[in-house]
């Protein structure tokens, strides 16, 4: 306590003795500046004053000064600044540890995110609990998974609406999408004044049209009496675009600033003067970044009013019903930090930035969901739409796409306007529709039905293919059909994940007009026991007679040529009707169903298939006994591989329509 007392001490002899001779540049002239908002002109005094006090006995009063150059830099989103000269502040030894927390902020927004971490659990060391400090920490370490996974959005500077100074809060007038208005401090704006506050212009609206092409035109300022020598801020508008709400700052002489809503009025492409917008009687907080609902009913604003979390909350307030509707958006929104630049896309989805929820630095975007109970669900935007910088004021347009603003890539500050898009997912579906000698089924007709209420129809190509493009997260049936050919079935569902995807899938029909083979059918040597490997091909069976319930079949089964006639009718004739009996258990109504064994008196002719798979045997060979005999020993035991066999046949597709 002794020690703090003495430095205080000396801060003031010595405060005393540079007043003294400092000449213009005065500490108590520094200190005015900076207590009125003017942190410009108050970083230029004070940067002064510092760089006069070169004596070791004035180290003191300099780690002071540093500070206070620290806290205008911060205030004008010079991060880079700020951050040294709250180091220079620590080195000499300045005994609030604010200066720690604030520099742990700066290199945040730096995206200097281990730095960061550093300095916040070295002043959650001294400050234990203190919320804006841990919620730093996570959001650096959120940065850094953020930066890991970016999002779909691609941004893009708006460089023609961009000056050489701050352009920043863009939003359309309209659900034409045709008109986009923006505060800029360019030189075009009104005055030729320069802001103590910032060192620019003061700010004015500036618009910009799209022409006949599609092409957006370059802004100019707003016409009518709404530019004045002060400064135009913020913009919203009413759902018809008749009524311009926005935010200004207001200074008079030697005195503080004081941010207002106003309103203007449209008419002939003119505003009117702005008008005050009676919001409270509290004429010491401040008032900006009017949004409107959709519907028109609620302005949404920010402010620091008394009754908040801290910083500056985001509020609304009925339109139509004004007295007693003043509403807090609570703690799920609102945090110790600042809460800004609410944008009202629906009844149930709001943007707005923050630097109280973890984020990348500064000001981030976030996503604001209803929940079904009245609540709020809050998701940052990530990378890219988020930087370490500033990135605040949200506009959409059609569909995913708009524009926001940002001070990202910008060591002085300055705020400018980029556009965004979130690209639609291609999420296709495709594959073949073959017949079971793997040929192309022309002209198959396909159909996708997805739970999500989606229905889509395609004609396949003379080549069997086709496609669909698909929602993720979705649930569908596929149906793939043609003349003289049994449907075919498939289910899936696309994965809910942020990103492109390709599904394959092939539909093999059975023709109805020939005996099919059905596949991986296996007995146990001279019985008629299935075998445990058959059962993915007799369920497969099972499901697609479930498909196509009015068909009727003939279940067959086909030995070799070895052993007498007798013994092989009976052996297929009990193989068969045990297929039978198993497509029975599965669910299959047993009158569809009718077995036969044919032994060796239907040997097989080679199809192009099975020329594929077996070279030595040409599409068109019967595979009959007399053919066999005059081939190799190991061509004879593939001969008669092919000719053990189970088939089916369609016998009618009427079963159960009369």
């Amino acid at each position: 306590m002794k020690r703090f007392f003495s430095y205080l001490c000396n801060i003031l002899v010595l405060a005393m003795l540079v007043l003294q001779g400092c000449r213009g540049a005065k500490l108590s002239e520094a200190d005015a500046q900076y207590a009125r908002g003017e942190y410009f002109d108050a970083s230029n005094t004070y940067r002064k004053i510092y760089n006069k006090l070169t004596k070791r006995e004035e180290r003191p009063l300099r780690g002071e000064v540093a500070f206070k150059m620290g806290e205008c830099y911060r205030r004008l989103n010079m991060s880079a600044r700020a951050a040294a000269a709250y180091q220079n502040a620590i080195r000499y030894q300045y005994p609030d540890s604010m200066a720690i927390f604030y520099m742990a902020q700066a290199q945040q927004a730096e995206g200097k995110y281990a730095q960061a971490i550093k300095n916040y659990e070295e002043f959650l060391a001294l400050k234990p609990k203190f919320r804006l400090a841990e919620d730093g920490v996570r959001g650096c370490r959120n940065a850094l998974k953020l930066r890991e996974n970016p999002t779909r959005y691609t941004v893009r500077n708006a460089k023609l609406f961009n000056s050489r100074r701050a352009d920043f809060c863009p939003q359309f007038l309209d659900g034409n999408f045709d008109q986009l208005y923006f505060t800029s401090s360019t030189e075009k704006a009104t005055g030729t004044k320069k802001s103590e506050i910032t060192g620019t212009k003061q700010c004015d609206v500036f618009f910009s049209k799209l022409d006949e092409a599609g092409n957006w035109q370059r802004p100019e300022p707003v016409e009518g009496e709404l530019n004045t020598e002060f400064d135009e801020g913020v913009t919203a508008f009413s759902p018809d675009g008749s009524t311009m709400y926005l935010a200004r700052a207001r200074r008079e002489p030697n005195s503080g600033t004081s941010v207002e809503i106003y309103t203007s009025q449209r008419s002939e492409a003119k505003w009117s003067a702005p008008v005050k917008y009676e919001i409270t009687a509290d004429t010491l907080s401040a008032y900006g970044d009017p949004a409107v609902s959709p519907d028109g009913t609620y302005l949404y604003f920010s402010s620091d009013m008394p009754g908040g979390y801290g910083g500056k909350d985001i509020w609304r307030i009925n339109l139509k019903e004004r007295v007693g509707t003043l509403e807090n958006l609570g703690d799920v929104i609102n945090t110790a930090g600042d809460e800004r630049f609410p944008y009202i896309r629906t009844d149930s989805v709001m943007y707005f930035s923050s630097n109280g929820h973890p984020g990348m630095g500064g000001l981030d975007l976030f996503k604001a969901t209803k929940t079904p109970s009245g609540g709020w669900n809050v998701e940052n935007m990530g990378v890219p739409m988020n930087s370490p910088g500033d990135d605040f004021g949200i506009t959409f347009g059609k569909g995913e796409s708009g524009f926001f603003s940002s001070n990202r890539n910008d060591a002085r500050g300055y705020d400018h306007i980029y556009s965004f898009v979130k690209p639609d997912l291609k999420i296709t579906i495709s594959g073949y529709v073959l017949d079971r000698d793997e040929e192309p089924v022309p002209n198959a007709v396909i159909r996708i039905v997805g739970n999500d209420g989606s229905n889509q129809k395609a004609v396949g190509k003379d080549d069997g293919t086709f496609q669909f493009n698909l929602q993720r997260g979705v649930k569908y049936v596929m149906m793939a059909g043609a003349k003289g050919y049994l449907n075919g079935k498939q289910e899936f569902e696309s994965d809910t994940l942020e990103q492109d995807a390709e599904y394959g899938v092939d539909f093999i029909l059975a023709a109805m007009h020939k005996p099919q083979v059905v596949e991986n059918i296996f007995y146990d040597f001279d019985k008629a026991t299935l075998r445990p490997e058959s059962k993915k091909a007799l369920d497969e069976m099972a499901q697609m007679l479930k498909d196509n319930p009015h068909v009727a079949i003939e279940m067959a089964s086909h030995t070799d040529r070895k052993g007498s006639d007798k013994y092989n009718e009976g052996l297929s004739q009990r193989r068969a009707q045990s297929v039978v009996d198993y497509l029975v258990a599965a669910g299959v109504e047993r009158e569809r169903l009718q077995p036969h064994g044919y032994g060796e008196s239907r040997p097989k002719t080679v199809t192009k298939r099975i020329a594929r798979l077996y070279p030595q045997f040409k599409e068109g060979d019967v595979l009959n006994e007399e053919f066999i005999k005059g081939l190799s020993p190991e061509n004879q035991d593939a001969a008669d591989q092919i000719n053990r066999r189970t088939e089916f046949q369609v016998l009618t597709v009427e079963y159960g329509i009369f």
